[in-house]
């Protein structure tokens, strides 16, 4: 059992991009399908499916490389179990100048920091994409 699925999603794919794989398989829930959807928006993976499993579903995610190197430069889990982060619309912060991606959970679902601002919500700061 996996004590934060989340984590675990983005160790995943940050362990497949250190050795160049093209996709990378997880078991699947709502959050990881979200996430999964704000990354191919933002252009940090080329697609994402789900494979029905005997006991679980899975996520099938292919990474995008440009020119040889990851779209993804790095990954970062900010609010974990043990301690939660939440941010008001006026505290969620710019990951790296602009060019990241801050993802949070509010009242209307999983969403980007700038799309969060913009609909003026705040909510759980889950992770930094850049």
């Amino acid at each position: 059992m996996v004590t934060d699925p989340i984590a675990d999603m983005l160790t995943r794919i940050r362990n497949a991009i250190m050795v160049h794989h093209d996709s990378v398989l997880m078991p699947a829930s709502r959050i990881k399908l979200s996430i999964a959807k704000i990354l191919k928006e933002e252009g940090f993976i080329t697609d994402y499916t789900v494979l029905k499993g005997k006991p679980q579903r899975v996520i099938k995610i292919s990474l995008k490389y440009i020119n040889g190197r990851p779209a993804i430069a790095g990954l970062e889990r900010v609010s974990k179990p043990g301690l939660r982060l939440y941010a008001g619309r006026k505290e969620i912060p710019r990951v790296y100048g602009g060019l990241g991606v801050a993802i949070l959970s509010t009242s209307k679902g999983l969403m980007t920091g700038q799309e969060a601002w913009r609909r003026n919500f705040g909510g759980e700061m889950l992770c930094y994409v850049w």
